[in-house]
Parts: structure tokens; C-alpha cells; sequence
């Protein structure tokens, strides 16, 4: 999971403080493994110094002044990028299957168009992986298998998800 890229998606979704991002995070994609504040801040940080997100003015409060976050256009850049380039094709990558259809959704885009390339990045790498069954070792087969196996597990979960976007939008967008 790439927590940079995936605190600019919420950002563009709307400006944030941290405290919001973290707990979007955690409801969304942290499930089972949660953000530390200071992985947060300091990730805002660094993506304030690359230019990716501002601070606004700062908000006053009963604490310390509040720092609400927003994305830049460089930002939205970036995550537009992200969104649209398919994962490569690799076992125990359904966490970031999952953050970029969420998100996708979250930000008004279209998840299906996304699944499809997925799907095809999927397909290409399996044709690559039976070859290698086809004139390799015993050990080639085997961690070819391996990886066959895995990729058609996220291709039932591609095909489940799609399947359910409209319902994984509503509860998204509620």
C-alpha cells in the first residue's frame, strides 16, 4: 500500500487535517493496521516539501492551531497517474486493488475502466506464466503455479468487485 499516494486521493476528495486523513485512512484501508500519527504528519510533510498538498492558514482551536491540508495540482497529478497505471500483477496485491477502486470511487471516477486494465495487466501476466510452465523446470512450474493461483484469485475478486461497484459506491459515498 502506498500511504503517500493514497492520502493525496483523500486530499483531492477534500482538503483535510490530519487528524481527518488518519481517520479515513484507518476506516478505508487501515483495516487491521492503522496509521500512526506520526507516519501521517511526517508523510504530509514530505509531500508539502515535494509540492504535492499546502497548508492553508492555519485554524485556531482550544489546542494548538489546526493545519488543514490541500492538494495541489501537482497532487492531483500525481494521483490521477497512479489511479490509472494497473498494479503489476504480483501475489498479495489486493490492498492496493482495493485503496485505488475505493478511491477511484471516493473522487467520482470510473473504478470499472480501472478493473478492466487491471484485468488485462492480469491476463498478460498469466499468458507470460504459462509459458514459462510450458519449457521450464519443475521449480519453474512451481512458482509459476504459485503465481497462477494467485492471480486467478484476484480475478474472481476483479470480477466480484466489478460486480458490486455500484453498492461499494453508495457505501463510499454515504
Amino acid at each position: 500500500m502506498t500511504v503517500p499516494l493514497t492520502l493525496l486521493g483523500l486530499l483531492e476528495r477534500e482538503p483535510s487535517h490530519g487528524y481527518d486523513l488518519k481517520r479515513d485512512y484507518d476506516a478505508y484501508f487501515g483495516r487491521g493496521k492503522p496509521l500512526s500519527f506520526g507516519q501521517v504528519y511526517s508523510t504530509l510533510s514530505r509531500l508539502a516539501r515535494d509540492g504535492k498538498v499546502v497548508i492553508s492558514d492555519p485554524e485556531p482551536g482550544e489546542g494548538p492551531d489546526r493545519k488543514r491540508y490541500v492538494i495541489t495540482e501537482l497532487g492531483a497529478t500525481e494521483v490521477d497517474s497512479w489511479l490509472a497505471q494497473p498494479v503489476a500483477p504480483e501475489p498479495h496485491l489486493q490492498t492496493v486493488l482495493f485503496a485505488k477502486v475505493t478511491l477511484a470511487l471516493m473522487l467520482g471516477r470510473d473504478a470499472e475502466t480501472y478493473l478492466d486494465a487491471q484485468r488485462a495487466a492480469h491476463l498478460r501476466r498469466m499468458r507470460e506464466l504459462t509459458e514459462i510452465k510450458r519449457g521450464g523446470s519443475l521449480v519453474d512450474s512451481l512458482l509459476a503455479d504459485h503465481g497462477l493461483f494467485h492471480l486467478e484469485a484476484d480475478l474472481r475478486w476483479i470480477e466480484l468487485t466489478t460486480a458490486r461497484l455500484g453498492a461499494l459506491a453508495e457505501q463510499v459515498h454515504s
